[in-house]
């Protein structure tokens, strides 16, 4: 039977160009007028492509995506709405409505085998009915703020993730735990150790290639310290689409792991007793002639004077800004020191269990590495509060000298995070309000202790895995 379908399906090595081309785009800082006009152009011809997925992160940062049928939205790409009161932490029913404007900077031609055939991706704005920005758009408020350090500062942002994930037997292990109350390991080999053609390795070389077809250009990828547990690395970019690229990377595992009956996990603690999954967060600051500002080569750890202005901050508002790098119950069980946990508030060259820790580098590479951050956090809002905290927070006497921790449940981080004069400047009192009312709710459904093993209610109303179903069964 002829095929009856034409839908567009490159070849890896096609989709790879594509997308390092549109990378040197935003590099070059090409502006959006022009970019827009290509890519719908490109659409209009492209006869293959039959719906456009449009991404767009909520307050917790959740992803959502919605398909637009290209016809369609080739006539109303200034006009896409969707109810706002459908997605937690935006709006309320009276004022639900939402409007959509593609971000065609960040559009991505994807695997056929993996997102469907016949699509493209691009990641999308979120504003108000009357077309200004809306203020719990975390994605759009960064845009906005790495923009105006650009123009004020001549600044570029630039950040990498280094992110850990599990991968446990079965699909849907995460929303099944409260029925099993316990994920079943696929590999107990550990740090580097994977036989090629096990189920961990066959996943993590599909997933490095499906990265490297979306252009993240990769660098490293391997098993990590616990059973079943994986990390795949790739290189800087500047600090939104760095962002996008954590919440593309953590789809492509969920994508590829399914299709294998598996579930990839990025619950900061899942299982007691072996080390958890973090989301180290490696940032620096250029200058608009591309030179590292982070880079002094008399500078102790060779650190420049911004550099250390920068962590110094960090580490002031450690406590306050906690609940955005660990935003849910499960990731206080991360905190834990027996496992090179990052939860002092201290700056180390060498000791892992500092919030801080400066990588050795080179001009091109030195760095600051921030390690308290968990997986799940919204990848928007950890990149606004480390950046806009590390260029505009305030530094407390002799921060350095400090051995403080950071908080080990949410209800000491819920109280830090209410009562920052900081985060109402960073995020505004109304977001900050939303942000915590949704972290308290979550929290009120789980024992307020932790104790030995993971709850059910922690994964059940965790705010990447609850459905609306079991949420309501409460």
């Amino acid at each position: 039977m002829p095929e009856m379908r034409d839908f567009l399906e490159l070849s890896y090595t096609e989709l790879e160009e594509l997308n390092l081309g549109a990378k040197q785009l935003r590099k070059d800082r090409v502006p959006i007028e022009r970019i827009a006009q290509e890519r719908l152009s490109y659409l209009e011809k492209e006869k293959r492509i039959k719906a456009v997925t449009v991404l767009f992160s909520d307050l917790e940062g959740r992803l959502h995506m919605l398909d637009y049928d290209k016809k369609f939205l080739l006539k109303s790409h200034d006009n896409l709405t969707f109810d706002g009161s459908s997605i937690r932490g935006f709006t309320a029913q009276r004022e639900s409505d939402l409007r959509l404007n593609c971000d065609w900077a960040s559009f991505y031609w994807a695997p056929a085998d993996v997102f469907g055939a016949g699509k493209v991706l691009v990641f999308g704005d979120v504003l108000n009915r009357d077309g200004s920005p809306f203020n719990a758009d975390i994605r759009g408020v960064l845009k906005q703020f790495a923009n105006d350090q650009f123009a004020k500062n001549g600044y570029t942002l630039n950040a990498a993730n280094e992110i850990e994930g599990f991968l446990f037997g079965g699909v849907d292990a995460e929303q099944r735990f409260y029925q099993t109350g316990e994920f079943e390991y696929v590999n107990t080999g550990g740090y580097y150790h994977s036989l090629p053609g096990d189920p961990l390795r066959t996943f993590i070389d599909t997933v490095a290639e499906v990265q490297r077809a979306m252009g993240f250009e990769n660098e490293k990828d391997h098993p990590e310290v616990a059973p079943s547990q994986f990390e795949i690395n790739y290189n800087y970019g500047d600090v939104v689409a760095a962002a996008d690229r954590i919440a593309m990377y953590k789809l492509i595992c969920r994508q590829v792991a399914t299709s294998m009956d598996m579930t990839a996990c990025f619950l900061p603690k899942p299982v007691v007793g072996v080390n958890g999954n973090g989301m180290h967060t490696n940032v620096s600051v250029s200058s608009k002639d591309g030179k590292n500002l982070f880079w002094d080569p008399k500078g102790q750890e060779n650190l420049s004077p911004l550099a250390n202005q920068f962590t110094d901050r960090i580490l002031s508002a450690g406590k306050d800004i906690c609940l955005m790098l660990n935003s849910s119950v499960n990731a206080y069980r991360r905190l834990d020191p027996h496992f090179e946990a990052p939860n002092q508030i201290m700056a180390s060259a060498v000791d892992r269990g500092s919030m801080i820790r400066f990588p050795i580098g080179n001009e091109r590479s030195v760095r600051v590495e921030v390690r308290s951050v968990a997986p799940d956090a919204n990848p928007y809002l950890v990149m606004l509060s480390v950046f806009k905290t590390g260029l505009e927070g305030e530094t407390a006497p002799n921060v350095r000298g400090t051995k403080g921790f950071l908080p080990d449940n949410i209800y000491d981080a819920l109280a830090a995070f209410r009562d920052s004069k900081w985060v109402s400047a960073l995020l505004g009192d109304d977001v900050k309000g939303r942000y915590a009312d949704l972290k308290q709710a979550a929290a009120d459904r789980c024992p307020r202790a932790l104790g030995t093993f993971v709850k059910a209610p922690e994964v059940q109303f965790h705010h990447e895995v609850y459905n609306q179903y079991l949420w309501n069964q409460f």
